[in-house]
């Protein structure tokens, strides 16, 4: 029987454009079901994470008992008013054979193939989207794929208003929404932004092949995207700070029916005016692109300026805002693509974002590890691991000392955040591209991000950090700093990876580091390696009072440890640079968008 809740809420579907429908899938999930059914992360070749209390949910008519089996762990419950049931089961051992879960009610439902080992969530914007496909060893990782022991599985893109217990439906075709077991089929396949995420792929790997446990990489990002787009609407109203994005989000629930209405024709209108943009101006700005990214890259090899970068002949078209403010409106992505994966057990979750937050350094200090708690708080499994990748290189290389810098003070912000307990920071100052926002060395990301693992969530005595600032001292003309993380000891090094493919030359003196006094007057800094200490001196600074390093967008310092890992960009002071930074503008994108936006 159809029941008063479901009736109205059909109706109202009816009443929506047809572009809104998908969404609302994961609502109408829980309503009104003949048949057992589970939340759409659980599936066959599923990974179920180890050692923790497995919760098992999903909807069933009222009052029915569900039964849920995995091995000799059993649990049941019975469903709510609402249809609703969860099943903790009891923890289990890893187990590297196939399993079958059941759940039992009025009808029964297995899923084969099922390991137990560890699940870790992958998640921001293009740079974790970055496909296997586009690396520049992806290649060889998609030959070499056969994992049968690694488990993918790419949350479908979707966007709303309200937490959702489903993802959006996609063609059967596709391969998101589904576990699929690691070969060079799945991991290269088409899904995503040509292929798996390279970063998680290569962490998984990692992991897999130092732990030897089944690894569950659970993708969900999408690029150009916002921390507060990932954060939800009563994690957002914890921190007076963030207010004006809970009033944000307000105001797309106050205006939805109006701007549900007014949408098609505007997206028709924009539709109509990009398919012009691209015959008529596209062609000449991408044969000015690839040309410019020549000239740039021979004069910074020549040490000159860089040319100014090509504008397109006429403005790209806006594309008008989707009913529920899109991909980067405030809780929208958590809403669509976390929460329907709560509170299925994981092990961590490792994050590479940031470039789209570059605006607001200051204001990501408090965003970021708001985000962190909220995702914590909504699992339920306490502090698990959380491990986020610091901003690569970008955009002109650094000219002068310390630089009005975005990036800089969004990786301050970023390294500030390992304050919350059970974090880790993979460096990547050094791997980037300062043409591309999109360097194409993910490998050394992943294994960054692995070191940070081993050490964060699998308790191994490993030095997993670059070195990171800790206090200064100012003797006479001169500062000494110290430094964590400095493992065997400091040193002058290179990165594992250029753009170009070209190893730098050997280093002969530290760079990047700038010195100041009262003045506040940057001038490049002469540092200097004594023990695990450095003493940095300035010309014309006989009374010093700060220093900085790498403070820029695109720096080029070569302090490291001896394990070859960079040390972090930071700065001894809390001066206001003026004027404020604004955020960089991103290089035009091509006609045919050939990757998502940054």
């Amino acid at each position: 029987m159809m029941t008063h809740s479901f009736r109205s809420r059909l109706g109202r579907l009816r009443l929506l454009p047809l572009f809104l429908v998908p969404v609302l899938t994961g609502t109408l999930a829980g309503a009104a079901r003949a048949e057992v059914k589970l939340a759409e992360i659980f599936g066959d070749h599923m990974v179920l994470q180890e050692e923790t209390k497995l919760p098992v949910w999903g909807w069933a008519d009222p009052g029915e008992k569900v039964t849920v089996t995995l091995g000799n762990a059993s649990g049941s419950a019975v469903a709510a008013a609402d249809g609703t049931w969860r099943v903790d089961l009891p923890p289990v051992p890893q187990n590297t054979a196939p399993q079958v879960l059941t759940v039992a009610g009025k009808n029964t439902l297995t899923f084969q193939d099922v390991l137990v080992g560890d699940v870790w969530i992958a998640s921001g914007q293009s740079n974790m989207e970055f496909g296997i496909g586009n690396d520049d060893r992806g290649a060889e990782a998609i030959a070499k794929a056969d994992e049968p022991q690694i488990r993918l599985f790419m949350v479908p893109k979707a966007t709303s208003l309200d937490p959702k217990t489903g993802f959006v439906t996609v063609p059967p075709d596709h391969l998101e929404g589904k576990w699929q077991v690691c070969s060079p089929t799945t991991l290269g396949g088409k899904w995503g932004w040509n292929g798996f995420s390279a970063a998680a792929f290569y962490f998984g790997r990692e992991i897999h092949h130092v732990t030897n446990r089944p690894i569950g990489l659970i993708g969900t990002y999408w690029g150009g995207t916002p921390a507060q787009a990932w954060t939800s609407l009563s994690g957002l109203q914890q921190d007076p700070v963030l207010a004006h994005y809970v009033e944000a989000h307000q105001k797309f629930v106050d205006n939805y029916t109006q701007a549900s209405a007014d949408y098609p024709k505007l997206k028709a209108d924009f539709d109509t005016a990009m398919q012009q943009w691209n015959q008529n101006v596209a062609p000449a700005l991408n044969q000015a692109m690839t040309q410019w990214r020549t000239d740039a890259a021979t004069a910074v090899a020549a040490n000159q300026p860089v040319p100014p970068q090509p504008v397109p002949s006429q403005p790209k078209p806006n594309a008008p805002l989707p009913p529920d403010g899109g991909q980067n409106a405030p809780t929208d992505l958590f809403n669509a693509m976390i929460a329907p994966l709560v509170p299925y057990a994981i092990k961590g979750a490792i994050w590479y974002q940031g470039e789209a937050n570059a605006g607001n350094g200051k204001e990501y200090a408090t965003l970021f590890p708001r985000m962190i708690t909220d995702w914590r708080e909504k699992w339920g499994q306490g502090d698990f691991p959380f491990l986020f990748v610091q901003l690569a290189n970008w955009l002109a290389p650094q000219k002068e000392p310390a630089e009005v810098s975005g990036w800089a003070l969004l990786r301050e912000a970023q390294l500030k955040t390992l304050a919350l307990p059970h974090t880790g920071m993979a460096l990547a100052v050094d791997i980037g591209n300062p043409f591309d926002i999109h360097p194409k060395d993910k490998l050394d990301v992943g294994l960054r991000l692995a070191l940070a693992a081993r050490r964060v969530a699998y308790g191994e005595n490993v030095v997993s950090s670059g070195p990171i600032y800790d206090t200064m001292t100012v003797e006479g003309s001169k500062i000494r700093l110290t430094f964590k993380e400095v493992g065997g000891g400091l040193t002058m090094g290179v990165p594992p990876w250029t753009p170009t493919g070209t190893p730098p030359p050997a280093p002969t003196e530290l760079k990047g580091f700038a010195i100041a006094g009262d003045d506040k007057k940057w001038v490049w800094g002469k540092a200097e390696i004594e023990g695990n200490t450095l003493v940095v001196s300035g010309d014309g600074v006989a009374n010093p009072v700060a220093v900085r390093y790498d403070w820029a967008n695109c720096p080029f310092g070569n302090l490291y440890n001896k394990e070859g890992l960079p040390a972090s960009p930071f700065r001894t002071d809390d001066w206001v640079d003026a004027p404020p930074a604004p955020k960089p503008a991103a290089p035009a994108a091509p006609a045919v968008p050939a990757q998502p936006a940054h």
